[in-house]
């Protein structure tokens, strides 16, 4: 969280930083991501680097429970995606700009 430019101090000033973005995610017949669709259009999925389950705050009416893939898309880039069990969305999590 970063606090506001140019507004008084507080932590009801605050923001998050790299909040997850929609995404459209085509699937493979095994559930796994096959292509997503960037500013450029649709882009290939070459491999599933890594995939990981996150469940949180289960102690709530609604808890977390996403799936987590780090992907190498056709091009080069990686981008790390997940699947919102929940509501069935798909997002993309920045984490930062690669250099």
């Amino acid at each position: 969280m970063v606090a506001l430019s140019r507004a008084a101090g507080g932590a009801d000033r605050l923001r998050p930083l790299r909040r997850p973005r929609p995404l459209g995610v085509e699937v493979s017949a095994q559930g796994m991501p096959a292509a997503v669709r960037t500013a450029a259009g649709w882009v290939e999925v070459v491999a599933v680097l890594d995939h990981w389950r996150l469940d949180d705050e289960w102690w709530r009416e609604r808890p977390e429970q996403r799936w987590y893939y780090r992907l190498a898309l056709a091009g080069g880039r990686t981008l790390t995606v997940f699947h919102d069990r929940a509501s069935g969305a798909w997002l993309a999590q920045e984490y930062g700009r690669a250099g």
